[in-house]
């Protein structure tokens, strides 16, 4: 009886001597995976309390414009949704910064356990960066470039940008490149330092322009009241109320040509819903001139004209040239 009460304390001082056994042999090891352990605690725990932050920001904004839904952020004030995307992009950035700051960390404390010379080591690795410095000026471009787009709000995840070489809705922003899934659903990986230029069009506002060809002949003051009623009917839809943002203007007759006028139209909408408005718009507006019978012309003959007659004077001979005469006939 004695024996069987005394065999779990039994059991559990060997598993201690086992183990101390083991770690007076592997202490090095011991040590390297429990520093490795605490770096993905640690990375784990920072990433959380950046995500709840940015979720407490985004949750702040939506109780504050009484919305369950980001998407109905559209409807609020431009700081508001603005707000939204700036926290998503910094917390995107800051995360995978923190990855590295972590990690990196846990390499240093691993060699200093491997007692490596760190200082030593890294006078060598200044050398090396030294040497390789010219092969490494791309990434460290897309590292700075990356942070001032971020800091400077020149987009954030969510916005609708044209970089150039690609165009759409940014989908991430990392401290090295930026993830661009264009209207076709092709994503692009384009790297900070190649970023030249950012055209966003998810900041402030936005403008329908609607530039219309009409008849030659036709009572322009009439067209401009029909589509600009086309416009202010649309303006008072329930569906775009909100999305519009000012009273629909005519600007105009932005040009004349031979067989047409051509008339501008523009609304000024919210930045989530320039395109939505503009499709609605050009619907709206083709009812509308179809009901008082105008029929939109074509400009391609008009094209073709022009070009003909640019040409015209260079096959034609000069006046002046066909009147002289030679001057040594007059001898």
């Amino acid at each position: 009886m004695l024996h069987t009460a005394n065999e779990p304390s039994s059991v559990w001082d060997q598993f201690l001597g086992f183990f101390a056994f083991a770690y007076n042999q592997y202490h090095t090891l011991f040590l390297i995976v429990a520093i490795v352990l605490g770096a993905f605690v640690l990375r784990w725990l920072l990433g959380a309390l950046l995500n709840h932050s940015v979720q407490r920001v985004i949750t702040k904004v939506k109780k504050t414009h009484d919305v369950d839904e980001t998407q109905e952020l559209a409807s609020a004030p431009v700081t508001a949704a603005r707000i939204v995307q700036r926290s998503r992009t910094l917390g995107t950035v800051i995360n995978s910064m923190l990855t590295v700051i972590v990690f990196g960390a846990a390499l240093v404390v691993i060699l200093d356990v491997l007692n490596v010379p760190i200082l030593g080591l890294l006078g060598a690795a200044g050398v090396i960066a030294a040497g390789l410095a010219f092969g490494a000026q791309s990434l460290v471009k897309d590292v700075l470039n990356g942070m001032f787009m971020v800091f400077e709000d020149q987009f954030g995840v969510g916005d609708v940008i044209d970089v150039g070489v690609a165009s759409g809705t940014v989908e991430s922003v990392g401290i090295r490149a930026t993830s661009i899934r264009s209207v076709d659903g092709t994503l692009w990986h384009i790297p900070n330092g190649e970023i030249l230029k950012v055209g966003n069009m998810s900041q402030g506002w936005a403008r329908v322009i609607l530039d219309l060809p009409i008849p030659y002949d036709s009572d322009i003051e009439k067209l401009k009241q029909t589509m600009l009623g086309a416009a202010n009917e649309l303006a008072k839809n329930p569906e775009f109320r909100r999305k519009i943002i000012e009273a629909p203007e005519i600007w105009g007759v932005e040009s004349v040509s031979f067989e047409a006028l051509v008339v501008r139209l523009v609304v000024k909408t919210r930045t989530a819903d320039q395109w939505e408005v503009a499709r609605a718009l050009r619907a709206k507006v083709k009812l509308a001139l179809d009901a008082i019978g105008v029929t939109v012309p074509s400009l391609n003959r008009t094209i073709l004209e022009d070009r003909r007659t640019s040409k015209t004077p260079a096959i034609e001979p000069s006046p002046k040239r066909s009147g002289r005469t030679n001057p040594s006939s007059k001898k």
